[in-house]
């Protein structure tokens, strides 16, 4: 009989509470360049140590829920048009 951890992501299981720039994109599931592109606009939280970034896990956690639930990110549609004029 199997468990409810065959549903999660063996990866999740092994990120440590604080993370880097490449651990983040994994966790994300986006490139390392988008995390920089959002680290240089100020639109994700992070720790400047020396030349490296950290990341905590509950603080990342929390501000991708709040994105989803107050919808902060407007979303793309395939029919956005752009104004010509």
């Amino acid at each position: 009989m199997e468990d409810n951890k065959t549903l999660t992501k063996p990866d999740q299981e092994k990120l440590p509470e604080i993370m880097d720039v490449i651990q983040l994109a994994q966790y994300l599931g986006i490139g390392k360049s988008k995390i920089y592109n959002l680290i240089r606009t100020k639109k994700i939280p992070a720790s400047r140590i020396g030349r490296q970034y950290r990341f905590s896990k509950e603080v990342i956690d929390h501000w991708l829920k709040e994105r989803i639930i107050t919808g902060l990110e407007p979303q793309k549609t395939l029919f956005d048009k752009k104004e010509k004029e």
